[in-house]
């Protein structure tokens, strides 16, 4: 088929208008210069490597291009990537170049400020640590916390090696207990303290708190105090002979705790005939604790 140049003759005008049109306007317009600050990002970070420290989070940019495309520019538009594919550990420094920001069609990188950063770079390392809830309120009046257990009871941690090695424990979102008289039971979110580490994997732990009746004390009068231990052929004198026993316990425990239950004794064994101060003691019981003897000391005369 021949060619017809005055084909679609109108067509061909309007384009020829856009045409002109369009490099009017981008020709019309100043080329300029900006500065910006633009994020900072780390590309291809080893696996076996951790940024440590607190490397800065953007640097300053020099923009050049139209000032149309420029004042219409917005920050998330540009970056500066630093690739750590050849990174080892210790403080490293590293370049940053223009070729490396990107940016939208039509702006040019001028320059880059600081064009080279500083980047501390340690060991990632892993360990086990267990898990410690923390507690929010009191319980009820007349009721303590007992045993406090979580399921998992421990968590992998990850992170830089110095730090790794420094965390004793991860902790939870605090288990309220304000006001308990049973046992809590919640269900939380495991997390670290250093934000320079992370869990493994995210974790949520169920935590039990044991909500227990307070312990009371209640004192036993007139308990007798024993010998113990005594030679072959003596015999012994125990002055005061009774004493006076400060219990602890449950309530219902104590309730029907008499005198003669309690085993008070003084140890005679390798003492031969004189006069003695010895110190009281007392027998453990599961079913109490005994917090102070009066007296403490008793004189003991052996024959």
């Amino acid at each position: 088929m021949a060619y017809h140049p005055f084909r679609h003759l109108g067509l061909k005008v309007v384009a020829i208008a856009l045409a002109t049109l369009l490099w009017l306007s981008v020709a019309g317009e100043h080329v300029v210069e900006r500065i910006m600050r633009v994020p900072l990002e780390f590309r291809n970070i080893p696996a076996e490597l951790e940024v440590v420290g607190d490397p800065p989070a953007t640097v300053d940019v020099r923009l050049r291009g139209s000032s149309g495309l420029l004042s219409r520019l917005e920050g998330t538009e540009v970056v500066a990537v630093i690739d750590l594919a050849t990174a080892r550990p210790g403080s490293r420094l590293f370049h940053i170049r223009s070729d490396e920001v990107r940016a939208p069609y039509g702006v040019e990188i001028a320059q880059v400020v600081p064009g080279t950063l500083a980047i501390e770079l340690e060991k990632s390392a892993t360990r086990i640590v267990p898990i410690v809830p923390p507690l929010d309120g009191e319980p009820a009046p007349g009721y303590v916390v007992g045993r406090i257990t979580s399921e998992p009871s421990t968590v992998e941690i990850r992170g830089p090696e110095s730090r790794v090695k420094r965390l004793a424990e991860a902790i939870t979102e605090p288990v309220s207990i304000g006001g308990s008289r049973e046992r809590v039971r919640d269900v939380v979110t495991v997390g670290v303290a250093d934000s320079a580490l992370r869990l493994s994997q995210p974790q949520s732990a169920t935590v039990l708190v044991e909500i227990w009746p307070a312990p009371v004390e209640r004192d036993v009068m007139d308990v007798p105090v024993r010998w113990r231990n005594l030679g072959a052929g003596f015999r012994a004198e125990v002055a005061p002979g009774r004493a006076r026993v400060t219990v602890r316990g449950r309530k219902e425990s104590l309730a029907l705790l008499r005198a003669d239950t309690i085993d008070a004794f003084v140890d005679l064994a390798g003492l031969g005939p004189g006069r003695y101060n010895l110190r009281v003691q007392t027998d453990p019981s599961q079913d109490f604790g005994v917090s102070g003897v009066t007296p403490q000391v008793v004189t003991v005369t052996i024959k």
